[in-house]
């Protein structure tokens, strides 16, 4: 694999552990996300107020050289194979972002063709291994011209899936091999 490491920014950040008020929020916050709950009011869904919020902190160094007006979002695909109609949040997050000016479109041309164990559920030395994420995503060519793409996700644990899904992007695309290395 020729990407061992990728560069990203993270709204939120997701504790697992401990019970202090902050803690008890960015659990309710991840339940949110990964539910994409109605939060706020009035209501919005959880995925337009990630990009709202994103679009807010534009002129920080976190984000302000993140999005251009030609970048592909490509959604990550679950640990499990997709079902038809289920919920998708990468997919919504990245359609979201979308369609308030932050990037040119939405690229659905990752696919899980056979289901690893979820990071979230499992110890850290079982956690799927991004060899093991390559060897289970494909990709299927959507779209043609690409200045640059972002992968867009939920909830990171340690960014195997992304560096595999970069790893199989970047095979597939020879074109972003130095934009994303």
């Amino acid at each position: 694999m020729r990407i061992t490491g990728l560069e990203y920014s993270a709204l939120l950040s997701y504790t697992p552990r401990g019970y202090s008020p902050e803690m008890r929020i960015a659990r309710n916050a991840m339940a949110w996300l990964k539910n994409d709950t109605f939060v706020q009011n009035p209501p919005i869904l959880m995925s337009q107020w990630i990009a709202q919020t994103v679009r807010s902190y534009m002129s920080t160094p976190q984000f302000e050289a993140l999005f251009n007006p030609n970048t592909i979002l490509v959604p990550i695909p679950k640990s499990s194979l997709m079902v038809p109609d289920a919920l998708w949040v990468p997919q919504r997050l990245a359609t979201a972002l979308v369609r308030i000016g932050l990037g040119k479109a939405v690229a659905t041309c990752l696919n899980r063709v056979k289901a690893v164990q979820k990071a979230a559920f499992c110890a850290p030395a079982e956690r799927p291994t991004p060899i093991q994420h390559y060897e289970t995503i494909s990709v299927q060519k959507n779209f043609s011209e690409v200045d640059e793409i972002i992968l867009i996700d939920d909830i990171i644990t340690r960014g195997a899936t992304l560096i595999g899904a970069a790893n199989r992007l970047t095979e597939a695309f020879q074109q972003l091999i130095s934009a994303l290395l």
